[in-house]
């Protein structure tokens, strides 16, 4: 058996602290990781060819439904920042990614994370994500994922 096809498709972002993203203490506050996890999940799916732009503009909305964040150790400012992005659990209706961030120069964990997505329509209603979107989203999954029009 291939061993690549039990393997899940990860993205990696780097982006850098910026001094207004400190708190008093000089560490990174930390709503700032919510942001950073925006940024790795929509370089994720940019990566897979998709823009989010372009899905919302056929109707296709990601809202957040839930979020869980661990912080274990402090970013400060100036250092590079890794925020590694892949998918949990998917469906037609709901994506949920996973996320680790860490410092670029050790690699060391400041957290791991997750995010929960519902996908809506300009209504506001929930909506299955088309299949062309379900094959290009979900590959690279560990899991089977079963295509529902």
């Amino acid at each position: 058996m291939d061993a690549s096809a039990n393997q899940v498709r990860k993205h990696e972002a780097r982006l850098r602290v910026r001094y207004a993203e400190t708190d008093q203490m000089g560490v990174v506050y930390h709503a700032n990781y919510l942001v950073w996890m925006e940024i790795g999940r929509v370089e994720y799916v940019r990566s897979l060819g998709v823009n989010y732009k372009d899905l919302e503009n056929e109707g296709f909305y990601l809202s957040v439904v839930g979020t869980h964040c661990r912080y274990l150790y402090p970013a400060r400012y100036d250092q590079e920042v890794v925020v590694e992005t892949w998918l949990l659990n998917t469906n037609p209706r709901v994506v949920e990614f996973g996320y680790e961030i860490r410092l670029a120069e050790s690699g060391k964990l400041l957290a791991d994370a997750s995010s929960k997505h519902l996908w809506l329509s300009r209504d506001w209603r929930p909506i299955r994500l088309p299949a062309e979107y379900q094959r290009i989203l979900y590959a690279g999954t560990n899991q089977n994922v079963s295509i529902e029009i």
